[in-house]
């Protein structure tokens, strides 16, 4: 069974494009993860399960880290959220993108790094310590961030409440993260077992997300033109690029540097689609960004993982 597990772990990318070649041809086959049932939304119910996920890998210890290299966490943060944001918001201008994808773009640029940055750090031999870090601290601040700075970049363009944003993203992300910290805390040995199948549980669910997007979404994904995967890409490596040049400016070593390239580019794009669908319901298509972003992030980011294990050696 777990060879199973490893496989998906493994062929993730894979894995995703299939899902994303499914969904384009059986839209209806993923409807239910963009329904409600019994007045529980089943994308965000999808989310809070990787998210408790990424718990269950946590101890205080990783939090501790935060005050052991305030340098690298501090940095990592200020990027994350002044960077990635400027970045989303500039390129929507640029572009001149409607009002929804322009939505879209800057919540997959305001959300915090995804937990996918980590294995993609672990592959490619960077810091993990530094990556689960950024991850983590980036999520636990993300209700109080995330909405206050949509709220300056498009606020006076579109209504929305970043209060009901702010509540929403703590029973998305942070609760689920507390529960899953609590059974590591409990249960240790439970969830060190566990180990060896979180990754490819998340990884299956975030197929699910993205399918179930692209999915209820196909119609506007093949009628919008290029523009706007060249931006989800120009996005994407950007970041990257972003990434290296703090990373190199600051003197941190290969490692760390490769860390926070990746921590940048590899955005929650699931928490954004799930903001997206849940805050800007008049605005349908301002799920497809993150929807796209997932696909392209996990699938570059693939390959980039053989090339950075290369450049590190």
């Amino acid at each position: 069974m777990i060879r199973i597990f490893k496989l998906i772990e493994k062929y993730y990318f894979i894995i995703i494009l299939l899902a994303v070649a499914v969904s384009l041809f059986y839209p209806n086959a993923f409807q239910w993860v963009l329904s409600d049932y019994n007045g529980i939304n089943v994308l965000n119910l999808l989310l809070s399960i990787v998210l408790f996920t990424m718990g269950t890998t946590l101890k205080a210890d990783d939090f501790v880290r935060v005050f052991k290299n305030p340098k690298e966490i501090s940095l990592g943060l200020l990027a994350q959220y002044v960077v990635m944001p400027l970045l989303a918001f500039s390129l929507a201008e640029m572009f001149c993108l409607n009002t929804a994808l322009t939505v879209g773009i800057i919540l997959v640029g305001t959300v915090p790094g995804g937990t996918a940055s980590d294995v993609i750090t672990f592959l490619s031999g960077g810091d993990v310590a530094l990556s689960v870090s950024l991850t983590a601290v980036s999520t636990v601040i993300s209700p109080i961030l995330t909405p206050l700075i949509t709220l300056l970049l498009i606020g006076n363009q579109i209504h929305f409440n970043p209060v009901e944003m702010f509540v929403s993203i703590i029973e998305i992300v942070i609760i689920p993260i507390v529960l899953g910290i609590i059974l590591n805390y409990r249960f240790p040995e439970f969830c060190e077992k566990l180990k060896n199948y979180l990754p490819a549980i998340s990884s299956i669910v975030i197929c699910l997300i993205v399918a179930g997007v692209i999915g209820v979404n196909k119609q506007a994904i093949l009628t919008s033109s290029v523009i706007i995967i060249a931006v989800i890409i120009l996005q994407y490596f950007l970041a990257m690029l972003l990434g290296f040049g703090v990373g190199y400016l600051s003197g941190m070593e290969k490692r760390q540097i490769v860390t926070v390239a990746i921590e940048l580019a590899f955005q929650n794009s699931g928490l954004s689609t799930g903001l997206a669908k849940t805050h800007f319901p008049t605005l349908p298509q301002a799920t497809v960004p993150g929807a796209l972003y997932s696909v392209w992030q996990n699938f570059a980011g693939s390959i980039l993982a053989y090339v950075f294990r290369r450049y590190l050696s």
